[in-house]
Order: structure tokens, then sequence, then C-alpha cells
């Protein structure tokens, strides 16, 4: 047979695999739901919130990556999530590209960027790779917020503090309904390429090289590739993400990206789950919505920082899943019940 006709039968295979997986079939109908149903139900106000989270969710999936997959812990990703924004801003207002082309070199440069931050991943994990992509954060923290956010102005920053511009949106998705299931539909191909990684070839080596480097280098994984590959993966999500978060809003601010966001979102992906794609769109929800939500309700949202610290400690002592495996086991429960009956 030939070589062509036996990959694309490969394929195939894979991608009826993938479609036959309930927790891909899930995230699709989820997907399909929130297109539908959210854009008709929702204010302007939470129309913006919800895209927010949405997109921030894809960020948290790079965290998850990381975390769920090779037991590292990155700390940089909101950051991260700046770069791609930057790059995003400025090919836009330099070159005028469409919007999907800029967009995708925001996540190439920031994939780049990630897998520079993550070469000590290849000598170090732990609290010391923690600590060096939280300076990594800050260290970008202090560069944008000396040379600021492009906005179409001329030279190598693009800023100018008269007449700023606003990064177009694509033309298919130029209301805030249609940009927010853009977001979706950019979010649900996040997860499948994620997904598509797991199940291939990096998956199987991220898994051996989680339980023993050692064991993995006996086997004959190029640990220094996979480890390389997972930081760039998990920057290009991100960098995605920061190109989404400019059309959003048009402009990005540097007061935005403090490296204290890191933390935040590492936790919340914690406290969601790493380790399902449910616990990273809670991780997007808790991040954006619920401090919206008690804004809303009159109350502080910087009380979400206290709730946000509790729900970490339980998910450390009593969830190492997180939410989403604790809903998942009550769903499960729920069932097994039902069918006693």
């Amino acid at each position: 047979m030939p070589r062509t006709t036996l990959e694309s039968n490969r394929g195939l295979s894979f991608a009826r695999t993938l479609l036959a997986d309930r927790q891909t079939l899930a995230a699709l109908a989820a997907g399909f739901a929130a297109l539908v149903v959210l854009p008709s139900i929702l204010n302007a106000y939470w129309l913006k919130v919800f895209t927010s989270a949405t997109i921030y969710t894809l960020a948290a999936s790079g965290v998850a990556l990381l975390y769920a997959r090779l037991g590292l812990v990155s700390l940089c990703q909101v950051a991260l999530a700046g770069v791609g924004g930057w790059v995003a801003l400025r090919t836009a207002h330099a070159t005028g590209l469409p919007f999907e082309i800029n967009v995708l070199a925001g996540g190439a440069a920031t994939g780049l960027v990630g897998m520079l931050v993550g070469l000590p991943a290849l000598r170090m994990r732990g609290l010391y790779l923690a600590l060096i992509t939280l300076m990594a954060a800050g260290f970008f923290h202090i560069l944008v917020t000396a040379i600021l956010f492009p906005n179409g102005g001329p030279g190598l920053s693009g800023f100018t503090y008269e007449n700023g511009q606003y990064m177009p949106r694509p033309g298919l998705a130029a209301s805030d309904e249609a940009f927010f299931r853009y977001t979706v539909a950019v979010l649900l191909l996040g997860f499948l390429l994620i997904e598509a990684h797991r199940r291939s070839k990096p998956g199987r080596a991220w898994a051996l090289i989680r339980q023993s480097e050692a064991c993995a280098m006996a086997a004959g994984v190029n640990v220094t590739l996979y480890k390389t590959w997972a930081f760039t993966l998990s920057g290009f999500l991100a960098g995605v993400a920061g190109g989404l978060l400019a059309g959003n809003i048009g402009v990005l601010d540097a007061r935005s990206f403090p490296a204290g966001e890191s933390i935040m979102l590492f936790a919340l992906t914690i406290v969601g789950g790493a380790y399902s794609w449910i616990g990273q769109v809670i991780a997007g929800l808790l991040y954006r919505a619920f401090p919206a939500l008690l804004d809303s309700l009159g109350v502080d949202g910087n009380l979400a920082f206290v709730i946000f610290g509790v729900a970490l400690l339980h998910a450390l002592a009593t969830a190492p899943t997180g939410l989403a495996g604790q809903l998942a086991q009550l769903i499960s429960s729920m069932v097994r019940k039902g069918a006693a009956k």
C-alpha cells in the first residue's frame, strides 16, 4: 500500500478515535451551546465578561498542559498572553494584515518566547522553575510598562499619545456577539490541538517524562525536545489568547499584565482542575466572571481573592483533580444510584 494512503488512513483513524471520545464530544456540544445560546441572553456588559473569560480559558489550557502532562509549574502565562497581544497589535498596525494572521503571528512569537522561558525546565523543576517563570513575568511587566502597547504610532514600539488606533476585528466577527462566537470557536480549536497532542507521540512522551525522566530516556524519548515542545505549545496558546484579547478590547494596557495575575491564573487552573477541559473553563469563569458577579451584587470584587485562596487550599488538600474532578464524581455517583433503582 502506498505511503500516502497509509498516512491518510492513520489520520482518518485518529480523527474517528478523537470524535468517539466522550469528553471531546461533550466539549464540542458545550461549545455549540455557547455559540447559540449565550449571545442571545447576555447584555453587552456580560457578553464582554464572558468573551474575556473564554479568552483566559484558552490561556489556562496552556498552564494545564504543562502541569497535567509534565508536572511543571509555569507562573508567566498571563505575561505570555501580553507578549502575544503586543505582537498582534504591532503587526496589525504596521502591516494591515488580516486579523487571523496577526493572531497567529502573536502565537508564533509567544511560542518562541515560551520555549526560551522553558529552557531552565531542562535542568530544574518545582519551586526553582516556578520562580524563574515568575521572574520572566515580572521582567515583561517592567518592559511593557516602559515601551507600552502599540496603538498605531511610529517607531519600533508603535505607541503614540495622540490619535491612537484600535486593532480591527475580523470582518465576520465585527460585533460583540459575533466576536464571542469567534473566541469560542478558537477555544474549541485550542482544545482539539491539545487533545491531538495528548493522543499522539508527544502525549506518550510527556506521560513517560512525568513518571520518570530516567525511564523516558532509557525508552529512547528525547526529553529535551518534548519538554521544549510543551513549553512552545503552551506559549502559542497564550499568545493566541493575547491576540484575541487585543481584538476584544482594541487596545491593551500594561497594568493588565502584572506578574501576580499569572500566579492567580495558575492557582485557579488548579482549583478548576488541570486534568480536564471542564476545569480550564471553570478557571476562566472564576478568573473573569466571578469577580464581575460580585461587583454586580454590590460586593467588593477583591473578596474573590479570599474565596480563591480557600478554594486553592481545598483543592490541594482534598481535591487534586479540582472542581471538575469533583463534579465528574458527583455525576457518576448520581448515575450509579439511578441505575441501581
